[in-house]
């Protein structure tokens, strides 16, 4: 099945073909810098792909030169008065979703970073599970050079990734981060020439897609939260999650093609 339709207009596009979602923004004369309501539009997709079972795989990319940088700040007048807690919950409804949504999405999501990603433009890709980036990606956590404290999750994701110490250098210095430093940095899964980049992610895509998916979200789940957990938490989580996944169609596919030796059909379910 192949479907095509604009999410909002022409800024974010969606295509789903073969259970691979691509959700694409698309404003590349604004280097794809996030509007409100692109943003919104995001986090609606993909908790609709979550619960849609024909959505195995989700690939978060754009068009032009650059991947994303950050929020489009364009409209935000900072001479306005505000009140105490309006920028909190701006940020705690807005920008922070939209990394949470990415996190916790059902499916697998694979960023393809073709340019440079900055602010929240960098954390939306290292929420994802796999980025796949260009040799002329960078990333940059631009917020200190425009005076401002990371946000957008950055500040949970980025010592997650790196450590604590290379957290800090990152975002104290807005330095650029190319992509081969961010490849040894483990921030990023491929380095690929941008001649190979879509047919890359085409690849991973495609083979996530014909993976167990329900097998995926639950190691995804496991994963994810074991960052957070004590041991005896995550054992038990993992426990749980065999138990679920052992009564799934694909797991009995799974142990019936490996005795019959044959390859596996797997339906996601």
């Amino acid at each position: 099945m192949t479907t095509d339709e604009p999410v909002i207009g022409s800024t974010v596009l969606r295509a789903l073909d073969a259970g691979i979602l691509t959700l694409t923004l698309n404003r590349p004369e604004s280097a794809n810098a996030i509007r409100a309501d692109q943003r919104d539009a995001i986090i609606s997709a993909l908790a609709e792909a979550s619960a849609d079972h024909e959505v195995r795989v989700v690939v978060l990319a754009s068009t032009g030169k650059h991947f994303c940088s950050g929020a489009d700040v364009g409209g935000i007048d900072p001479g306005a008065q505000r009140r105490v807690t309006d920028t909190m919950n701006r940020i705690m409804s807005g920008a922070q979703q939209l990394i949470t949504a990415v996190l916790d999405c059902g499916k697998p999501v694979i960023a393809v970073v073709q340019g440079t990603a900055a602010g929240m433009g960098a954390h939306l890709a290292l929420a994802a599970d796999l980025v796949v980036a260009s040799e002329r990606a960078s990333f940059i956590e631009s917020f200190v050079l425009r005076g401002l404290v990371v946000d957008a999750g950055g500040a949970y994701l980025l010592p997650r990734r790196v450590g604590l110490q290379k957290a800090k250098e990152l975002v104290f210095l807005g330095d650029r981060l190319p992509a081969a430093e961010a490849l040894q940095l483990g921030l990023v899964n491929h380095v690929v020439p941008a001649e190979q980049l879509d047919a890359t992610a085409a690849e991973l895509a495609g083979r996530l897609a014909a993976l167990p998916t329900s097998s995926i979200t639950l190691s995804k789940r496991l994963l994810n939260a074991s960052l957070d957990q004590s041991r005896a938490d995550a054992f038990l989580a993992e426990g749980m999650a065999q138990e679920l996944q052992g009564r799934s169609h694909d797991a009995a596919e799974g142990v019936a093609a490996f005795k019959e030796h044959r390859p596996p059909e797997y339906l996601g379910w």
